[in-house]
């Protein structure tokens, strides 16, 4: 495998993460690693046909952010600055003395301040329009969330935010890219962020069949490519990725975990909700990411897959899989872990991409106990894969038929 020098590499030089694996990107891949379920009885989904999801274990938004801070916010915006911090440490890159007007921010989201706008309509209810928290609106808007992060750091550059449903956080990496590659900015703050697990949501996708209803044991309901998988497990989270151009971060002296190297989007044209069977578009996405980076199937070695543990999407995707890549891949999906956090988990994903080649391991799919005898590629399941990676395929996909893909290459 060889790097053209028409193409175009985004370095990764700073990480974050808030999952259910875990607070911060060590222990949150040490638990991807293990295959150790996240999901749990929810005490705020309690009486509910679903009452389990998958929630960041201990996290206190007034003691990361401070009570005068975290008051203000969705918990989906609490979940991505917390991310930030991090992935600003990890970059080395200062804040207080960078031209802030050449730094963008792009975030993935796809629901907006869910959790604050059922609150809201509570109070409203039971007390009338008096009784509506004057910052509704600024909390529950979805382009909030980047504002935000720009605010935390002085980034007065581009600043947006993708809803492309469960593909909202890879689409955000794949546009800041092109921020970097078109010279609109020299550093990007981005990834994506969900917090959907209030009782409304969780019922809307309940009534649509979309989650595992395996009450009696959570721990084993989120189960990718499973032959016995009935649904996705909700589950809330962030990631955050700096980006800079590959030539400035050596320049600078900066660690750099790995490369975005390409990038791919299609839209499915077919359904609001079921991917088209054919994955055509899926398939076209794919084609489209390698072609962007350069390469042929036959330099991808990794497949973190969107992998929902639905029964029609996982079958989809393994079809378009194995088309591109015959089965020389290696394929996992961290859902097994983490569940599905929507626009967050494209996002999470890339970083789990990253991780993988930056250390040579590709996780197993949790609760993978019996393969789907349709699901016709390799899955990695029971124990981690070590082995040299020279580049890996993150696959993301939502309601409406939105497509994207990433290609990552090592540092």
């Amino acid at each position: 495998m060889s790097r053209s020098s028409t193409e175009f590499h985004a370095a990764v030089t700073g990480l974050g993460l808030v999952t259910p694996a875990g607070v911060g990107v060590e222990h949150a891949w040490r638990t991807v690693l293990a295959a150790e379920p996240a999901a749990a009885a929810d005490p705020a989904l309690e009486g509910m046909r679903v009452d389990f999801s998958c929630r960041v274990p201990g996290f206190d938004a007034d003691e990361q952010l401070g009570r005068r801070t975290a008051w203000r916010l969705d918990r989906s915006t609490q979940l991505a600055i917390v991310a930030l911090r991090e992935a600003l440490h990890d970059s080395g890159l200062d804040p207080s003395v960078w031209d802030g007007a050449r730094v963008a921010v792009v975030l993935g989201n796809a629901l907006g301040g869910v959790q604050t706008y059922e609150l809201q309509q509570r109070e409203f209810d039971s007390a009338g329009a008096g009784a509506v928290s004057p910052l509704l609106v600024p909390m529950c808007a979805p382009n909030m969330t980047a504002g935000h992060l720009a605010m935390e750091c002085g980034a007065g550059g581009p600043n947006l935010v993708t809803a492309t449903a469960c593909a909202s956080g890879t689409t955000a990496i794949g546009t800041a890219r092109e921020l970097l590659r078109s010279d609109r900015c020299d550093v990007v703050i981005t990834g994506g962020t969900e917090a959907p697990l209030g009782r409304t949501m969780i019922a809307g996708f309940d009534r649509m069949g979309a989650l595992s209803r395996r009450t009696e044991n959570p721990r084993a309901a989120s189960r990718p490519f499973d032959v016995d998988r009935d649904g996705f497990v909700a589950a809330e989270g962030a990631a955050v990725l700096v980006l800079e151009r590959d030539t400035d971060a050596r320049a600078r002296g900066a660690r750099v975990h790995g490369m975005i190297s390409g990038y791919g989007a299609s839209a499915d044209a077919h359904h609001a909700t079921a991917p088209d069977p054919s994955g055509a578009a899926v398939e076209r996405a794919v084609r489209s990411a390698l072609q962007d980076a350069g390469l042929s199937a036959a330099d991808i070695d990794h497949v973190n897959a969107h992998g929902t543990s639905t029964k029609v999407n996982d079958v989809t995707e393994s079809r378009a899989i194995r088309r591109v890549f015959d089965d020389h891949v290696a394929v996992t999906s961290t859902k097994g872990v983490m569940g599905h956090a929507l626009g967050a988990a494209g996002a999470i994903e890339a970083v789990c991409s990253v991780l993988a080649l930056r250390d040579g391991v590709v996780p197993p799919t949790a609760n993978l106990d019996s393969l789907d005898p349709e699901v016709e590629v390799d899955v990695v399941a029971k124990a981690p894969r070590s082995g040299t990676f020279r580049a890996a395929v993150s696959n993301s996909f939502g309601f409406g038929g939105q497509n994207a893909v990433l290609v990552v290459t090592p540092a």
